[in-house]
Formats: structure tokens, sequence, C-alpha cells
């Protein structure tokens, strides 16, 4: 089933939209694998590359999407468990200032979001239907659900695909 837009904060819809699956589990399927081998044919010389001034680089794309899938299934966690207490948003301009994924290896990189998505997957594939519809306060105090966090994580890492796609490589 899909997430319900109505439940979720229209600043994610993007991320949602751009997954085409029904099934979140078959989303993560689908997509988990054609992600990883995306970045691993990234080429040495890209990998420290911005496509402009102040912008990311590669190796700080994917320490966000690292990052940003930790905090999704945190929230998802803390709403899946019926947690009522509102969670915080957070800067990811900040989170990739202080990374330093710049002194990481690409290959650690590779491992780390590897080891945190099949995490995601093994969380995600643990809810139940009514645990998936449970709904919770983050984010400048606005709604959201479990299911639309699990599609925003898959949403989220085919939009940094395509945006790295279109302008880096």
């Amino acid at each position: 089933m899909r997430p319900d837009l109505s439940r979720v904060p229209e600043f994610y819809h993007g991320y949602i939209n751009e997954v085409k699956e029904n099934d979140l589990m078959e989303a993560f399927s689908n997509q988990t694998p054609a992600l990883m081998k995306f970045f691993e044919g990234i080429p040495k010389d890209k990998q420290d590359h911005a496509y402009a001034l102040g912008k990311w680089t590669i190796k700080e794309v994917l320490q966000h999407i690292v990052d940003g899938e930790r905090i999704f299934c945190y929230r998802a966690l803390r709403f899946a468990r019926k947690d009522p207490t509102p969670l915080p948003g957070f800067d990811e301009n900040l989170f990739a200032q202080t990374a330093k994924a710049d002194q990481r290896e690409w290959n650690e990189l590779l491992e780390e979001f590897k080891a945190v998505r099949k995490s995601t997957e093994l969380l995600f594939r643990s809810f139940d239907e009514e645990q998936l519809n449970n709904s919770g306060t983050s984010t400048a105090g606005l709604s959201n659900y479990v299911l639309g966090f699990g599609y925003i994580i898959v949403g989220h890492g085919l939009h940094h695909k395509k945006i790295i796609s279109e302008r880096y490589l």
C-alpha cells in the first residue's frame, strides 16, 4: 500500500512520488540493489566532486543519505512504538558540514550505507499494519506516519541518485 499523502508533510511528497512501487518492501527490494550498483559505479575522480561552489560532494551526498535514513528510521520507530513525544527536525547542512565525509574512504561509506539500509529493511519488515499506520509529530510540529517514512527513505535515495546523475556525472 502507498502512503496517504494527506498524512505526510508536503515537502516530503516529492520523495514519495519518486517511488513507483505500491508495496514498501518491494520498493526496498528493487531500489536498494540499484542504488548500491549506482554508487559502486561512481568513478574515484568524481567522489570528491561538487558540481558548483557551495554544493555537496558526492561523498557528502552519500553521507547525507545515510544520516537522513538513520533519522527517518528513528522517527518511524518512535511512532511505531506509540511514543507521543514531539520529535525535532535536524539541520542537514550542519550535518554535512560536520560529518567529515571528505576524510572517509569511499568503500567505507558504501559499507555503511549497506549496513544502514539492511537495518532499515529489517526494521520496516518488523512493522505490522497497525504500526505502519501509527503517526506522531516531528519536523516543525507537523504530523507524519511510519509508512510515510518508509517511502520517504526509498524516495530520498532515488532523489539524490537523480541529482548526481544529472549534475555531477
